[in-house]
């Protein structure tokens, strides 16, 4: 067990918190978006790609800085989701949830697009020869054939969940007890004289949350492609 002060504890759970709401708003996104990828053909097919993959590549300052354009207090859909909902995302955690899995969303996709490309697209003509209409197809053989992209790219997306620091920091600052996740508390304790011990032990404890992430996405996702070609079979 690491040996943290107790206030850091609410850190690595706040971590996870973020983490899991992130996955999860994205997961709805992230698996239309690569349904429409792996199966549409349509003018702009190239740009939305480009856009979908955007964030692997620019700076997360600048995702974070488009973010606090658009969902800030005077950005059109910050401003919007206020005078509506009541709901501020600047400054509070689940702006760093949003953040992380807008960071998030290029692997979830790219996970998820794979595997629905990998989908033998003769098991869904012979459905349909038999008289499954387009929901029962994919509910019967699209999505379970493609299962296990999904869970991979849910547990990619929060291994790099955890791992966000660039956006977030960018987005919604850091407020401890609020949006400081464990990347920040790292950052953080670097800022202070003395605290190589905390940062060590925070550093471990995030690589390790990263490292089992990845693991059981490995674990389990050839358990499920075990699973779909004895399906396939």
């Amino acid at each position: 067990m690491l040996d943290l002060p107790p206030d850091y504890w609410p850190i690595i759970a706040l971590s996870l918190k973020v983490s899991a709401v992130a996955v999860g708003a994205m997961l709805p996104i992230a698996f239309a978006l690569a349904w429409i990828l792996a199966r549409w053909q349509f003018p702009g097919r190239m740009l939305l790609d480009a856009l979908v993959y955007l964030p692997l590549v620019v700076p997360p300052v600048v995702t974070g800085w488009l973010l606090l354009l658009l969902f800030g207090a005077n950005g059109p859909v910050g401003r919007w989701l206020a005078d509506w909902f009541g709901i501020t995302l600047l400054f509070r955690w689940t702006g760093a949830a949003l953040a992380a899995g807008i960071m998030a969303l290029p692997l979830m996709v790219r996970a998820i697009r794979l595997s629905i490309e990998s989908v033998d697209r003769r098991l869904e003509g012979a459905a349909r020869t038999l008289g499954a209409g387009p929901l029962r197809v994919f509910l019967t053989i699209s999505l379970p054939l493609s299962l296990p992209g999904v869970l991979a790219g849910v547990i990619l997306g929060f291994a790099r969940s955890i791992g966000e620091f660039g956006a977030t920091i960018t987005f919604v600052s850091d407020i401890p007890g609020e949006t400081r996740t464990l990347p920040i508390a790292i950052y953080a304790a670097l800022q202070a004289p003395g605290a190589e011990a905390v940062v060590t032990r925070l550093a471990i404890a995030s690589i390790l949350l990263s490292l089992t992430a990845l693991l059981l996405s490995e674990i389990l996702a050839r358990r499920m492609g075990a699973g779909v070609r004895s399906y396939r079979v």
